[in-house]
């Protein structure tokens, strides 16, 4: 019979095979989940697509069958005794009235926008945050030690001696390499 430890359900298994076992499913798990969701938004982009051009389609019907409404209406005032001309300028102004209404309503909308202010504040408070870090000491390493470590030529001593007074080694390589 074969080891009973080689089996992938087996007790015996060591920390390293457990923590291997566990990082595969979890990336399969996340791989299957990133796979579901793409499948739904595209389920979804579709759905929305043809939702738009069925609301398109409807729409230019409509703006299509707006002339023809309005001779309707101009011709049936017209039937009422009024005159043609009379009857077409009664149909137009009531249309310059009912744009004038729908972009009323459209401005009102307008100045009720507002700037995002709770994401401006955060960026806000993230900048302060932001401004107020330091960075992180580093140990002070003697510049001779990254020379050597790194391999440069002024690990020989070329330009590194020669500094002017209140400078330190570490920024004359830093300034030297770039």
């Amino acid at each position: 019979m074969s080891d009973p430890g080689n089996y992938v359900g087996s007790a015996d298994r060591s920390i390293g095979q457990l923590v291997a076992a566990a990082t595969a499913e979890m990336s399969a798990l996340v791989h299957d989940e990133i796979a579901l969701a793409k499948a739904e938004v595209r389920q979804d982009v579709k759905r929305g697509a043809i939702g738009s051009a069925a609301f398109i389609a409807a729409g230019v019907l409509l703006l299509f069958t707006m002339p023809m409404l309005s001779f309707a209406a101009a011709y049936g005032i017209h039937n009422l005794g009024l005159g043609l001309a009379w009857s077409f300028l009664i149909v137009a102004g009531a249309f310059i009235l009912l744009a004038a209404l729908i972009g009323f309503i459209g401005l009102r909308k307008f100045k009720k926008i507002k700037p995002p202010e709770k994401s401006i504040a955060s960026a806000k408070q993230t900048a302060a945050v932001l401004q107020k870090a330091k960075p992180h000491p580093r140990p002070a390493i003697e510049a001779d030690a990254i020379l050597r470590r790194s391999g440069s030529s002024l690990a020989a001593g070329t330009g590194v001696e020669a500094l002017p007074p209140g400078k330190d080694k570490a920024s004359a390589v830093a300034r030297s390499s770039t």
